[in-house]
C-alpha cells in the first residue's frame, strides 16, 4: 500500500495534469478526472453549476460531486474557506454570497491549480478572494478565523482524514460550521481497489464508509452533523474489474 506522502504525490501529479485540460476533457472521465477509465470514461459525479450566481465557466473543471454552497448558510460578510479549491469554481460562487464585505479563501495543494485560480481571479478583479497553496492536514489559515468551511469532492483524497477534520475544527470560529460534498462507500472496498493509485486520484479508493466518516467528524469535536442530501453513484462494473484484474 502506498504511503500517505506517495498518495499525495499521485494526487498532485494527477490534478496538475487536470489543471491544464479543458472542462470538457475533465468532465468526460470518471469522477471528473483522468483516472484512466479508457473507453468507459463518463461523467458520473459532477453537478451542473451553469445557472448559479457567481458561476465562472473558466473555473469549472467538472471535478465536483455536489454543490457545497447550497444550504451552507453563507451570508453577507462571512469569511468562507474552500478546501481543495481547484481553479476557483466554488470560491467564486461563495464570493457572490458573501458580497463585498465578506471574504473567501481557497486552499489547494497543487501549484498548477493555484496558478489557474489566480489567473481567473485576476480577470475578475475580486479583492476579497485569495488562493493559498497548502495541505488540508496543515491548513495555512489562522485558528478561529472562518465562519463557513466548504469542500467539494476533495476530503476523500486526503490520506489522514482525522487530521483534516481536526484542522477544519481548528480554523472555524465558535459557532461556525461546514458544508461538504464528498464521496462515501456503502461497503468495504476490496483490497485490490483500495490499492489502485489511479482510482485513489479519481475519488474512489480513498473513500470511507459513511458511518466511519461521521465517527471521525464526531471525534474531531463536531456536533449536530446532518447529511442534507445523498445521491447514489454506481461505478460501472467493467471499470472496477479492469483494475481488479491488473
Amino acid at each position: 500500500m502506498s504511503t500517505d506522502e506517495e498518495l499525495k504525490t499521485i494526487v498532485k501529479e494527477k490534478y496538475a495534469q487536470i489543471a491544464q485540460q479543458s472542462r470538457e476533457r475533465n468532465a468526460s472521465s470518471c469522477c471528473g478526472s483522468t483516472c484512466g477509465c479508457g473507453a468507459n470514461d463518463l461523467s458520473i459525479m459532477a453537478d451542473d453549476y451553469t445557472s448559479m450566481d457567481g458561476y465562472v465557466a473558466e473555473a469549472d473543471l467538472g471535478l465536483g460531486c455536489g454543490i457545497p454552497t447550497d444550504g451552507a448558510g453563507i451570508t453577507t460578510g462571512h469569511t468562507v474557506l474552500d478546501l481543495g479549491s481547484g481553479a476557483g469554481n466554488d470560491v467564486f460562487v461563495a464570493r457572490r454570497l458573501v458580497g463585498e464585505r465578506g471574504r473567501v479563501i481557497g486552499v489547494d495543494m497543487t501549484e498548477a491549480m493555484i496558478e489557474k485560480a489566480n489567473e481567473n481571479n485576476r480577470k475578475l478583479g475580486y479583492a476579497n478572494v485569495e488562493f493559498r497553496l497548502g495541505e488540508i492536514e496543515n491548513l495555512p489559515v489562522a485558528s478561529y478565523s472562518v465562519d463557513v468551511v466548504i469542500s467539494n469532492c476533495v476530503l476523500n483524497l486526503v490520506p489522514d482524514k482525522s487530521k483534516a477534520f481536526a484542522e477544519i475544527f481548528r480554523v472555524l470560529k465558535p459557532g461556525g460550521h461546514f458544508s461538504i460534498s464528498d464521496i462515501v462507500v456503502s461497503a468495504e472496498l476490496p483490497p485490490a481497489i483500495q490499492q489502485v493509485a489511479a482510482l485513489y486520484a479519481g475519488c474512489v479508493s480513498g473513500a470511507l464508509k459513511k458511518n466511519e466518516y461521521l465517527r471521525l467528524l464526531s471525534e474531531a469535536g463536531f456536533a449536530n452533523v446532518v447529511v442534507k442530501k445523498e445521491k447514489k453513484i454506481d461505478v460501472p462494473d467493467d471499470i472496477l474489474l479492469e483494475y481488479m484484474s491488473n
